[in-house]
């Protein structure tokens, strides 16, 4: 009795229609989780996936056209590895943003809009790398074409080498990959300086993304015991909406417009104007990137699934092509058949 049983809770456990409403769940699951939102819960594809992985488990076991024909039982346990490894990747994934200023060392502390799973572990405190100076092809009418960003990372016998990253060339440290987005643009480095003369703060603001907002190369800035300063960067890089061009910060030139209490004063790099508390020195123009990182330990593992779950689909029907070959002798055979055959002739309809 208790293996009947067993078998019947498991033919219900793999019925076609707890498929079709799980993969239901599923889709709702992915609508709500589009974008990765803060407000949204992990579960809405976590508990999805597990029920799916239940119910093929009960198909594997409990269905004889799936676990005796080697084809389709592999097909099958490859999508229970997809659903199991899609739910491990939501667990421990990590996406994030950040902008890194030419010459400086990335630093986790500086991520923004940090989206991890609750099992996510990664060593991200121990990804090194030092941002260099990077250009962007752009095609006429703005249309961005390849990144070139070049860094530094550290070899582990005390140099360093370099590598280039791109839109589709990512930086893989560690297991994070780092992609260059269009959200790159300049940053005037500045220094604070009290009033008797020593420098108190020295820093970078970083302006709006370039060219994207190219108008609008404004931010604001107050200093420790200053007034809020309000800047504006009129910049020099060779932009030509109409032709082709390259983005190369090491060739721009930009003077800064410093405006406080609505008094306006216009900076070359190099050049300080004082006002209450102290002044402020306008030290050098240099660039930022921005990256998005994204870390999942299953990507490899998803990819070698993949193409075991698609091989054994294709194995499948090619043993049942193979069984039942289409033979044009035997229709050839069966069309003569047809033409020696008697054929009773129509009868006429009477009116």
């Amino acid at each position: 009795m208790r293996q009947p049983a067993v078998k019947s809770v498991l033919r219900r456990l793999a019925s076609t229609k707890l498929t079709l409403l799980w993969m239901v769940l599923l889709g709702v699951g992915a609508t709500l989780s589009y974008g990765n939102p803060v407000e949204t819960s992990i579960w809405v594809l976590i508990v999805p996936m597990l029920l799916l992985a239940i119910n093929l488990v009960a198909a594997i076991i409990s269905n004889p056209r799936i676990n005796r024909r080697g084809g389709l039982l592999v097909f099958h346990i490859g999508l229970l590895g997809i659903v199991v490894l899609a739910a491990i990747g939501r667990l421990t994934h990590m996406e994030a943003r950040v902008e890194i200023i030419s010459g400086n060392e990335f630093s986790h502390d500086h991520l923004i809009e940090v989206r991890a799973g609750p099992l996510h572990n990664g060593a991200i405190n121990e990804v090194r790398f030092v941002q260099g100076p990077y250009t962007v092809e752009y095609r006429a009418r703005m249309s961005r074409g390849r990144t070139y960003s070049q860094v530094a990372i550290p070899d582990g016998e005390g140099g360093w080498y370099e590598s280039v990253v791109g839109d589709d060339r990512p930086l893989v440290i560690e297991g994070y990959r780092f992609y260059t987005t269009f959200n790159k643009g300049f940053a005037p480095i500045m220094s604070w300086i009290g009033e008797e003369g020593n420098v108190i703060e020295t820093g970078a603001v970083h302006m709006p993304s370039y060219p994207l907002f190219d108008f609008k190369q404004s931010n604001s800035w107050t200093p420790k015991g200053g007034d809020e300063i309000k800047f504006w960067l009129q910049l020099e890089t060779g932009l030509n909406a109409e032709e082709a061009w390259v983005l190369d910060g090491r060739e721009a030139t930009g003077t800064l417009v410093v405006n406080v209490a609505g008094k306006r004063t216009e900076l070359l790099p190099g050049e300080s104007v004082k006002m209450a508390g102290g002044s402020l020195r306008y030290e050098q123009l240099t660039t930022w990137m921005g990256y998005k990182l994204y870390y999942d330990p299953t990507l490899q593992w998803m990819f070698l699934i993949s193409v075991i779950t698609v091989a054994g689909l294709g194995g499948h029907f090619w043993r049942k092509l193979s069984a039942e070959p289409l033979g044009l002798d035997d229709a050839l055979r069966g069309e003569k058949k047809l033409v020696k055959g008697s054929v009773p002739a129509p009868r006429s309809a009477s009116v």
